[in-house]
């Protein structure tokens, strides 16, 4: 901002946060060792943390959401396979392709015709075909989900519909994978733990650094089998650091956070209704993430640039992300911005 600018009120996403005393603190007298030659002991204590809060067996720590995903995507996509994942996923719009490029699947949307974010079983049977087509015909072998769905505005599947598709693709002998990062939200939102929002998938990513605080790293969840295999693919990406419990001190001290997560929820809704108030067309936010439907993206953005309020386009519409480190008098400053600057 320009020198008599108001101080920006960042929206853009809740991965902008930095990391505060008490995590630095954590992260300065971290136990560590080295990753790759045999254990970081504080990177073993998050993973051993995570898996039990996903409700999985085992987890791997990755220096990013990305790259979990690719990981358990190339474990259980064989070159040329279909994978179906819901339209706008992470996964399809927003991981440069890596799924088709390195993983090697194919993949296909599906619509949403359950709700924001979630298509119905019979939506994800007929997608998924016939288990045993002829062999010139693609095969579907992995359903991809996402909770909480970003480009939906943060939209939540609820545990009961995530069991009726992970019954269906198990029914039509599919795995499951399911883009968790910002699962925390889901769980707190629903007031439940992280692990009743997993049950029957194959693999979980969950990230750290969106929502939680930390300033890298997500983990990737499944059997113990399938993270011996993941630290191979992960040291293959390029993922294999050395003395990552400095790192993997700050995701322990996220992870004490997740309730933390029900305030930025508010702040969504209390922006939401603000700006509905002053004309906005905007959707109930379920979460932290509001989106905002305008005539014009681009001149929205930069209109609200000019008011120092940062915000980013997502699904043709204005994305606002709510984090920790914005609070509840930012939220009624951008609002008094936007109402004044209206006039």
């Amino acid at each position: 901002m320009t020198s008599g600018s108001p101080a920006p009120i960042d929206l853009r996403s809740d991965t902008i946060t930095t990391p505060d005393e008490p995590m630095r603190t954590a992260m300065a007298g971290a136990e560590v060792g080295d990753n790759v030659i045999d254990t970081d002991p504080t990177i073993v204590e998050l993973e051993e943390r995570a898996a039990d809060m996903l409700g999985m067996e085992a987890a791997l720590w990755t220096p990013s959401g990305t790259m979990a995903n690719l990981i358990a995507l190339s474990l259980q996509l064989q070159r040329g396979d279909r994978f179906l994942a819901p339209r706008g996923a992470h996964v399809l719009a927003n991981e440069l392709g890596s799924a088709a490029w390195l993983a090697g699947g194919m993949p296909d949307p599906v619509e949403h015709d359950a709700g924001p974010g979630r298509p119905t079983p019979a939506t994800v049977r007929a997608a998924a075909g016939p288990p045993n087509g002829p062999y010139y015909t693609l095969r579907t072998t992995l359903l991809s989900l996402e909770n909480t769905h970003n480009a939906s505005g943060g939209a939540i599947t609820p545990p009961e519909e995530h069991a009726q598709l992970v019954a269906t693709a198990r029914d039509c002998g599919l795995n499951v994978h399911l883009d968790g990062a910002r699962l925390w939200n889901a769980a707190a939102a629903l007031d439940l733990p992280p692990a009743a929002l997993t049950v029957g998938v194959d693999s979980v990513s969950a990230c750290l650094s969106k929502g939680l605080g930390a300033p890298v790293g997500s983990v990737v969840a499944g059997e113990a089998e399938f993270v011996e295999r993941a630290r191979r693919m992960r040291q293959m990406l390029g993922g294999g650091v050395r003395q990552g419990g400095v790192l993997a001190a700050a995701g322990l001290v996220a992870l004490e956070r997740v309730g933390d997560l029900q305030r930025d929820h508010a702040n969504a809704r209390t922006l939401a209704t603000g700006l509905a108030e002053l004309g906005w067309d905007v959707e109930e936010p379920q979460t932290n993430i509001l989106l905002a439907a305008v005539p014009d993206v681009a001149l929205a953005l930069e209109r609200l640039r000019g008011l120092g309020i940062l915000a980013l386009p997502m699904a043709g519409k204005v994305r606002f992300v709510l984090h920790r480190d914005v609070s509840d008098d930012d939220v009624e400053e951008a609002l008094r911005r936007i109402r004044e600057e209206r006039g």
